[in-house]
């Protein structure tokens, strides 16, 4: 897998938790902070395309070929999956959730 370039595809529900994520920040922090912060959590996403292999394994989706990775922004965490065809974007979480949370995230489809 070292060196290839995959299609990034994100799954329904990171779709959601990444709106949530504007959504609260542009109630809390406005919506120029907002915009900022969601724009380049997206541009580290893209960037999977290439880089899947520079963030680390999944401390609590532990295997042996390392297929379950995360990206830490801020006070998020986004799970993603390497698959022999493409980046899988998993979830996005606040990294205050339950461990239960995270390790959910194996379970979804696309």
């Amino acid at each position: 897998m070292e060196g290839k370039t995959f299609e990034v595809v994100i799954s329904e529900l990171a779709l959601q938790s990444l709106q949530q994520v504007y959504e609260y920040g542009v109630e809390t922090f406005a919506l120029s902070a907002a915009n900022i912060f969601i724009d380049e959590l997206y541009d580290r996403i893209y960037r999977l395309s290439t880089d899947y292999l520079t963030h680390p394994e999944c401390r609590y989706m532990v295997t042996k070929s390392k297929m379950y990775r995360n990206i830490i922004h801020g006070g998020y965490i986004v799970i993603y999956r390497i698959t022999a065809a493409r980046i899988e974007v998993l979830n996005v979480l606040h990294n205050s959730r339950s461990i239960s949370s995270i390790k959910s995230s194996r379970s979804v489809k696309f």
